[in-house]
C-alpha cells in the first residue's frame, strides 16, 4: 500500500508541474500572438488528456469526463452565458474528477461495497483535485468545479460544505450535468435508470442536491433529445 500511494503522489506532482508549465506557455501568448492558436490547441488537447487518463483508471467510467463536459456546455449555453463562459465550464467539467488520480485502484476499482474508511478516501478526490489546479490559471476558475462538484445546494455535501450560492456557479452546474451522467449510464454495481426515473430524481433532488435554477435546463435537454450531445468544437476558437 505504501508503494501505491508512493506511485499517487509522484502522478499529482507530475501533473501539476505540467499544468503550472502549461500556464506559463499560455501567459506568453501576449508576445507570441502568431503562436496563439497553437498554444491554445496545445493547452486543449492536454486538458483532453487528462480527462482520458482519469477515464482510464477506471473502465467502468469511461467516456465520463467528457460527457459531463457536453452537458454542462449545453446548460451553460441555454442559461445564457457567453461563448467563453461555455468553454471555461467544458473544460471544468471535464477534469472535475481529476482528482482520482490520487485514488488508490484499489478502492477506486473495488467491485464490493466500499467501507467507511475507504468512502472517505473517495470524498477526498474533491479536494485533491483542487489542489491540483489550483496553480493552473490558464482558464480562470478551472479548480472550482474539481474542488467543489460534491457540495449540495442544501449544505449537506462534501467536503466544505458550502451552500448555496455559496457553491460556484459551474460547480452548480457540474454537479446537476454529473448526476445525470452517472444515473444514465451502466455500470458494473448499476444497471443504467430509465428517463422517467431520472427525471423524477432530478425534480426531487432540486433544492437539495441541485440548484433549483439549473435543474430545468437538464429536464429540458433529456425532454427535447439533446442529451445526449455530439462534442463541442472549441479548437477552432
Amino acid at each position: 500500500m505504501t508503494g501505491m500511494w508512493i506511485v499517487t503522489g509522484c502522478l499529482i506532482v507530475i501533473i501539476a508541474g505540467l499544468l503550472v508549465l502549461l500556464t506559463g506557455m499560455c501567459r506568453r501568448v501576449d508576445v507570441l500572438k502568431k503562436k496563439q492558436q497553437q498554444y491554445h490547441d496545445i493547452v486543449n488537447q492536454s486538458l483532453e488528456t487528462f480527462a482520458h487518463a482519469i477515464d482510464a483508471k477506471d473502465q467502468n467510467t469511461n467516456g465520463h469526463s467528457e460527457r459531463v463536459a457536453i452537458y454542462s456546455a449545453e446548460i451553460a449555453k441555454r442559461m445564457g452565458m457567453s461563448d467563453e463562459e461555455q468553454e471555461q465550464i467544458y473544460y471544468m467539467g471535464m477534469l472535475h474528477d481529476i482528482g482520482k488520480i490520487g485514488i488508490p485502484d484499489a478502492i477506486l476499482k473495488k467491485p464490493g461495497k466500499l467501507t467507511e474508511e475507504e468512502m472517505q478516501i473517495i470524498r477526498n478526490h474533491p479536494t485533491i483535485g483542487g489542489e491540483i489546479l489550483k496553480d493552473f490559471t490558464a482558464i480562470q476558475g478551472i479548480s472550482d468545479g474539481a474542488r467543489y462538484h460534491h457540495e449540495r445546494y442544501d449544505g449537506n455535501g462534501y467536503n466544505e460544505g458550502l451552500k448555496g450560492k455559496e457553491i460556484p456557479l459551474a460547480a452548480r452546474i457540474i454537479c446537476v450535468a454529473d448526476s445525470y451522467d452517472t444515473m444514465s449510464s451502466k455500470r458494473v454495481y448499476k444497471e443504467l435508470h430509465e428517463e422517467n426515473y431520472i427525471l423524477s430524481e432530478l425534480d426531487r433532488c432540486s433544492g437539495k442536491q441541485f440548484d433549483p435554477a439549473i435543474v430545468p435546463f437538464m429536464i429540458e435537454m433529456i425532454k427535447d433529445g439533446t442529451a445526449p450531445l455530439p462534442r463541442p468544437d472549441y479548437k477552432s476558437r
